[in-house]
């Protein structure tokens, strides 16, 4: 599946928005993922197919944005299960016994600035929200990313955390999610579950060779 091709007046139509599809990712649109992560810039992790393979795998949450057969956008996110092997996470998951982790969102360049990374955002909050209590992620503060910490800290993110790596220095964020303790006590303490809806339904993980629910990809 290709990227959606750039607009020339730079604009999105309302018709167009009504087109949008939200869904898991398949294994068709995997190609597309590694070319417009490749695309998208010192601000996205590089990743090669044996590292998107593994997020694949193990990803709790790997959405896609579609418009018109073509990908608009992307969200992979971890749990604390299984995940990335990046400083942020593990740092997580030393400290949280339940968090969820984005791991990277990637935008094509015809809808950055249009809203679709924060749709993309409030789609994992939802999905995170009943079931962990944190939600975090990592943004590079050397070289600093003025773009990334103000969409964070607008979305409800605080730093927690500054670590070294080897591109230079990053900030682990957390949200809180507030809805969080009202699911639990209502529906998952005592060995619960949650209702048997569509929109609360968990990924179904591929059957792979690549072993699954794991840490370490990449």
């Amino acid at each position: 599946m290709a990227p959606f091709p750039a607009r020339r007046d730079g604009g999105l139509s309302q018709e167009l928005w009504m087109s949008f599809i939200f869904r898991d990712a398949a294994p068709e649109d995997l190609p597309t993922i590694l070319a417009m992560n490749g695309q998208a810039g010192v601000s996205v992790a590089a990743m090669d197919r044996d590292m998107l393979d593994c997020h694949f795998a193990n990803a709790a949450y790997f959405r896609v944005a579609e418009c018109d057969g073509g990908l608009a956008g992307f969200l992979i996110g971890f749990d604390h299960e299984a995940g990335t092997g990046n400083a942020g996470y593990l740092w997580m998951r030393e400290r949280q016994p339940a968090f969820a982790y984005i791991d990277r969102i990637v935008v094509a360049p015809a809808f950055r600035g249009h809203g679709l990374g924060r749709v993309l955002y409030a789609d994992i909050i939802s999905f995170a929200e009943v079931r962990v209590p944190v939600l975090a992620c990592q943004v590079s503060l050397e070289p600093h990313d003025n773009a990334s910490l103000m969409f964070h800290a607008s979305m409800g993110f605080k730093e927690v955390a500054q670590l070294a790596v080897p591109e230079g220095r990053i900030g682990v964020m957390e949200r809180t999610l507030c809805s969080f303790p009202f699911v639990r006590d209502t529906y998952l303490a005592g060995g619960g579950h949650l209702p048997d809806l569509p929109w609360l339904a968990a990924r179904e993980l591929p059957d792979a060779e690549i072993p699954t629910r794991r840490v370490g990809c990449g």
